[in-house]
């Protein structure tokens, strides 16, 4: 599934024209990126969370010539998922 998927779905759901379903998943969706941009923690009950986590810099190995490289420190995002949703995926 993706973006389109989800508008249309959105659309059908509710009976909305598909621009404003749109706006309103590009909404939902710019809120969750500018709030996790912001170092902010988005948690979605029964779904899942999102948050950025902080990995230290380290020394890598170039898999092609084997020569020592320093990996700088950086920022991800990272998803967890909700304990609902893990239960329902396990269950199947």
């Amino acid at each position: 599934m993706n973006k389109l998927d989800i508008v249309n779905k959105l659309a059908s759901d509710l009976g909305l024209n598909q621009k404003i379903a749109k706006i309103a998943v590009d909404t939902i969706i710019d809120s969750i990126k500018n709030a996790i941009i912001e170092g902010e923690r988005v948690e979605i009950r029964g779904f899942g969370s999102f948050t950025v986590r902080n990995y230290k810099g380290y020394k890598g190995r170039n898999p092609k010539t084997g020569e020592v490289v320093e990996v700088n420190p950086k920022k991800l995002p990272y998803f967890k998922v909700g304990k609902e949703l893990k239960d329902m995926i396990w269950k199947g």
